[in-house]
């Protein structure tokens, strides 16, 4: 008997094994994670394939809480689609009241040996909005390309906005009925992908983190490949149960400002029942004028703990979006390894930082609601 799933089975397998032999396993927990993060692999891929149609254009969210890749932002709602060349398509939508809405064409896919090129990259400031928060944005690419817009909340109480993308000599035409032919292109093409973003995302840290001396920070630089107007800082750490980083930095005039941690899978760790992310509102400031932040295992008991999870090592990841200045050195963030049972000795506002169990929960109850309301569904 012929199995039109043949290939994305045949993928699976393939890809589970990339998983399963990834160099940096080193504890059961780290196993159980991968193979949680390929479960939302393989859903993304046959969601993508399976609900696309490269003529009638629909908006996908490829990345999210139970879908991730890339160090995906936990402030940020990806959407994404792709167009063809020499057709004219047009985005529509409302603003909400997030912080940032970007827009970006990217010259093919993300793989494992190369990074595609920006073709088009801008935020929402340079469309014409109207009063009601209505936007449209017509563009014909000429060459096949990736749409991806991020939507950055600051603040996760903000208004969710609207997006959707039509081709203008294909809408109000549906789609011809499915073929045998089209399900077993879906299924190979559903497989492709998969082992594909296994790839891409096992092999991008290498280029841009794996080099950078451990426990340090970069300096602010403009992120690659993304908007002129994003910069980022980044390094890995490398940490006992015992041991602590406290991250200084000040506060920024940028709009945006977002801290997160990364597994050695180059996801995200657990934002939504753990603080394992921070952004310029739930950060708190010091009277200085300075946010502290402590990385660690162990609960040092300060509102500014930013959780590993058990990880002892990770990725570190700062982001300034919508900035209207170039970043310096002095902007961004300074680095100390200490023990954990010292972090109370090198906080200079300790006594204000500290929280109790009940102010925890508090914070973590309200995570869970506001992703809740904002990003599932």
């Amino acid at each position: 008997m012929t199995l039109y799933s043949q290939p994305l089975i045949d993928a699976i397998a393939e890809a589970e094994s990339l998983i399963l032999a990834a160099p940096f396993i080193e504890s059961e927990a780290d196993l159980l994670e991968g193979l949680q993060y390929f479960a939302g692999c393989v859903a993304a891929c046959t969601h993508v394939a399976f609900d696309y149609d490269r003529d009638h254009p629909f908006l996908h969210s490829g990345t999210g809480p139970f879908t991730k890749m890339g160090l995906d932002n936990p402030d940020t709602m990806y959407f994404g689609t792709r167009v063809q060349p020499g057709h004219e398509y047009v985005v529509t939508g409302r603003r909400g009241t997030t912080t940032d809405v970007s827009f970006q064409l990217l010259g093919g896919e993300y793989t494992d040996d190369n990074v595609p090129d920006s073709e088009t990259a801008f935020d929402d400031r340079k469309l014409d909005i109207s009063a009601d928060g209505t936007f449209e944005w017509r563009f014909t690419p000429a060459t096949p390309a990736q749409l991806v817009i991020r939507e950055v909340y600051n603040d996760w109480s903000a208004q969710r906005g609207s997006f959707a993308i039509a081709r203008t000599d294909t809408e109000g035409t549906a789609p011809p009925a499915l073929t045998r032919e089209l399900i077993e292109k879906r299924y190979a093409i559903a497989g492709k992908q998969l082992v594909q973003r296994v790839k891409t995302w096992l092999q991008f840290p290498k280029w841009f983190y794996d080099d950078l001396p451990v426990n340090t920070l970069t300096a602010p630089r403009l992120t690659p490949g993304g908007l002129a107007t994003q910069y980022s800082s980044v390094g890995h750490f490398d940490l006992t149960p015992q041991q602590a980083i406290v991250i200084t930095l000040p506060v920024t005039d940028a709009p945006y400002l977002g801290f997160q941690l990364g597994s050695l899978w180059y996801i995200s760790l657990d934002y939504i029942n753990h603080q394992t992310s921070l952004n310029g509102t739930q950060a708190q400031a010091d009277p200085d004028g300075k946010i502290r932040i402590v990385v660690s295992d162990a609960n040092p008991g300060v509102t500014n703990w930013v959780e590993t999870l058990g990880h002892g090592k990770g990725y570190l990841q700062f982001r300034w979006q919508r900035v209207s200045r170039e970043l310096t050195e002095a902007d961004g963030p300074t680095l100390e390894l200490v023990d954990i049972d010292k972090v109370a000795a090198v906080l200079p506002y300790y006594d204000s930082n500290k929280i109790s169990e009940e102010g925890w929960r508090a914070r973590i109850a309200l995570r869970q609601k506001l992703i809740g309301e904002r990003m599932v569904g």
